[in-house]
């Protein structure tokens, strides 16, 4: 077995992010955190770049597209969007993008909300095996892992990333 590849500090990953969407600052955009680590990740984007307008934070466990595979997450949590989404900027924040669904379930909710005039991704990880045409404008850290490994969060007092081995 070979050695997991080396991971990246979560504040300077955060950092690289910040500094990607600052530009995105005059838009004056919402930012909304998939639950779990998606919501520890834009919360500290959200204290980094100042912005005014409450975190909203989404559960997308009734939007998966493998619900009826895998079964309902025992820790459903209730979605929280605190403004009107409509005609507003979103930077739509998740701390792994791995196949693309998550984000592609997360969008289908944000749009049940309301129609936004532009959602901007943002992820901690971003690693390889694409299901869906789906890519992030502000990136952490690129991973190359192989199939069997996973990068999850740990969190939410200190965050710290960590590679697991999946089973077969």
């Amino acid at each position: 077995m070979s050695p997991a590849p080396e991971l990246p500090s979560v504040d300077e990953a955060l950092g690289r992010m910040a500094e990607v969407l600052k530009p995105l600052l005059p838009q004056k955009p919402i930012m909304i955190g998939i639950h779990t680590g998606g919501a520890w990740v834009a919360a500290g984007l959200h204290r980094q770049l100042g912005l005014k307008e409450p975190l909203g934070t989404l559960d997308i466990s009734f939007y998966r597209d493998d619900f009826t595979r895998i079964g309902l997450n025992p820790q459903v949590r209730a979605s929280t969007l605190p403004v009107d989404i409509d005609g507003r900027h979103i930077i739509l924040v998740d701390d792994v993008l791995h196949t693309g669904r998550t984000i592609r379930a997360a969008m289908n909710e944000i749009f049940d909300y309301g129609r936004p005039a532009s959602v901007t991704l943002a992820v901690l990880i971003e690693r390889d095996g694409r299901e869906l045409p789906i890519e992030a404008t502000a990136v952490g850290a690129h991973l190359k892992l192989k199939p069997r490994q996973q990068v999850k969060l740990l969190g939410p007092e200190k965050l710290e990333l960590k590679i697991q081995e999946s089973g077969t």
